[in-house]
């Protein structure tokens, strides 16, 4: 088929390992985030999310068609939602969506931004991506979900993954990480010792194949914030994270890497 593209309309949109509403959600869109579309089944469009090249099956209503151009010029989207509660934007139709945070602003001007054909009101203050953001700024992103529910492939406020949980903190600050744990590891610098940790590096566990599984970022030398059942902050030494009511190790580390 000739190549189309579009771009996510809802405030979160799963998308699916097949093209079913009973197949396991892989990861979600967010509104403003663009995509590829690689294949059509019905109502089932197979997509690519531009920012991360992550592939899934999506309900093809939460999409609006975007052309080449506007594919293209999204990729330079560098405002979003900021890491708050009124991340409201209302549509033509005086309709609103609330936004969760990290969510994209595409081609905002004058207090709107554009997906396809459609404007929509920002009535908040968007964050800028591409500004300075300092370390501590990236710290207080990671606290703000605190206690968001742990939801495999969720990237959400409401419903957010281990790996889901850093990407999109780091995106709130300027980064653009890949989608899932092993694939993250592999970016960044590596931080040879535990002892030499700063507030803002990024750790890794595996599990006993020797395969990254978790993800977590680091606090202290001796605290990391991470997504497991919530988003919680537990306690972390050489052998991993140690979760008090369990009463035992949860993860093993792996590795650390830094990004900042």
């Amino acid at each position: 088929m000739e190549q189309e593209y579009g771009i996510c309309r809802v405030a979160i949109a799963p998308l699916r390992t097949e093209p079913s509403d009973k197949a396991e959600i892989s990861s979600q869109l967010l509104f403003g985030d663009h995509v590829e579309i690689l294949e059509k089944k019905e109502n089932w469009w197979l997509v690519c999310n531009a920012a991360d090249s992550y592939e899934g099956w999506m309900d093809f209503k939460q999409l609006s068609m975007i052309s080449l151009e506007q594919y293209v010029n999204n990729h330079s989207c560098d405002h979003v939602v900021p890491a708050e509660l009124m991340g409201t934007v209302i549509d033509e139709a005086g309709t609103r969506y609330y936004l969760s945070p990290g969510s994209n602003l595409p081609m905002l001007e004058n207090g709107f931004c554009t997906l396809g054909q459609q404007k929509y009101a920002v009535m908040f203050t968007p964050l800028k991506t591409t500004a300075f953001h300092t370390v501590e700024e990236l710290i207080q992103h990671a606290l703000f979900f605190l206690n968001a529910p742990y939801l495999w492939g969720g990237r959400n406020l409401f419903g957010i993954d281990c790996s889901g949980f850093v990407q999109i903190v780091f995106k709130l600050n300027g980064f653009q990480l890949q989608r899932d744990a092993w694939q993250q590891a592999e970016q960044g610098e590596v931080v040879d010792f535990l002892p030499a940790v700063k507030p803002g590096d990024v750790a890794f566990f595996d599990n006993a194949d020797g395969r990254i599984i978790h993800v977590g970022i680091m606090l202290s030398t001796d605290r990391i914030i991470h997504a497991s059942g919530k988003v919680r902050i537990d306690p972390i030494d050489d052998q991993g994270i140690y979760n008090a009511e369990l009463g035992r190790y949860s993860h093993q580390l792996r590795i650390i890497k830094r990004f900042i």
